[in-house]
């Protein structure tokens, strides 16, 4: 039976604080055209940009899909919020607008790799030492993993959360009948720990574990989750992680294969297959691909010109389903939620 106290009491919640991200998007956008001066020209896409009420719509949508999944009872509202206290969360909001004079002048030269020159990239793969979205420090500073969250928040609207949240959906449903404390879940690239956070308040039984190659996020993911301490954090790479065959029944990856060259997608698809068990699900979510949604090509086509990710523009292109096929991934759900797909694969 539908919950609609629940369902309605969670939706003006989350509406309330997307609507506060919504404003600081148009606050960031404001600073940045000031950088600016008029001096980069703006980028005509050549696809169709959604209107701002289509915009507007899509973004209400995911918010009410998510509050719809709470009052059925698929998972709970939410308890805990990303950035902790109020005066934590302006900190973070300080830190990010600061670093937006640095970041504007790197994305008008076009340099992407400074973090290079820094010493933290050693034994880290070529294709991640990366300015992802310009931002100072890449993903290898504590500072940068501070900051992520709201950073996402506000590049997506204030629906980051309700997007990452749509995961949780195939993976009740697969966890309905069954014993969670004999489930174990991997995210693949876990980063600050958000998700599994997330998933720990909805199915506390299971056995999760989280692998991510950045030390500081792992670092932040462990004080967000402090209170979670059976959460297992390893720092990997989904290339080669270091799980047994067969031993997970449920595999995530949520924002990760588009910040991925094409033959890396592949590699850690044979991964995420190889550690799963048969009948095991794979949760991913990540961007929309070209034609995935009417209208919205344009707006995809100009993401990667405004932010530092060089593997984007090809994995708009890329054939997802092809090559989870080729990994063993059978089809069994896809969704779109707001700027996102979410795809759930079956082990063969």
């Amino acid at each position: 039976m539908s919950d609609r106290t629940a369902m309605y009491g969670h939706l003006a919640g989350r509406a309330m604080r997307a609507g506060a991200y919504y404003g600081l998007y148009e606050l960031m956008n404001r600073v940045q055209r000031r950088l600016d001066k008029k001096e980069t020209p703006p980028y005509r896409p050549k696809g169709a940009v959604p209107s701002m009420a289509q915009l507007r719509s899509d973004w209400f949508e995911v918010l009410l899909a998510d509050a719809r999944n709470v009052g059925e009872g698929l998972y709970p509202p939410i308890s805990d919020d990303e950035t902790g206290s109020l005066l934590d969360h302006l900190d973070r909001l300080r830190i990010m607008f600061a670093d937006v004079p640095t970041s504007t002048a790197r994305r008008k030269s076009r340099d992407g790799v400074e973090v290079t020159r820094s010493p933290q990239t050693q034994k880290l793969p070529d294709y991640y030492v990366q300015n992802f979205h310009y931002q100072t420090g890449g993903y290898l500073t504590d500072q940068s993993a501070r900051i992520y969250d709201v950073q996402v928040e506000t590049l997506f609207l204030g629906a980051a959360q309700a997007m990452r949240r749509h995961a949780l959906k195939p993976i009740a449903e697969f966890v309905r009948g069954r014993d969670q404390r004999k489930l174990r879940l991997l995210d693949v690239a876990c980063g600050t720990g958000r998700f599994l956070g997330q998933l720990a308040q909805a199915f506390p039984g299971i056995k999760a574990a989280g692998v991510d190659l950045s030390l500081p996020y792992l670092g932040e993911a462990r004080r967000h989750l402090r209170e979670r301490p059976a959460i297992k954090l390893i720092q990997a790479n989904g290339e080669k992680l270091p799980f047994a065959d067969a031993s997970q029944d449920i595999v995530t990856s949520i924002f990760l294969y588009h910040e991925l060259p094409a033959p890396v997608r592949r590699r850690v698809s044979l991964e995420i297959a190889r550690v799963l068990m048969p009948g095991g699900i794979f949760v991913f979510i990540d961007s929309l691909q070209t034609g995935d949604r009417e209208g919205y090509d344009g707006l995809l086509e100009a993401f990667p010109v405004r932010f530092h990710e060089p593997y984007y523009a090809q994995y708009l292109r890329d054939d997802l389903e092809l090559m989870f096929k080729q990994a063993g991934l059978r089809p069994k759900d896809e969704t779109h939620a707001f700027l996102s797909k979410v795809v759930t694969r079956e082990r063969s």
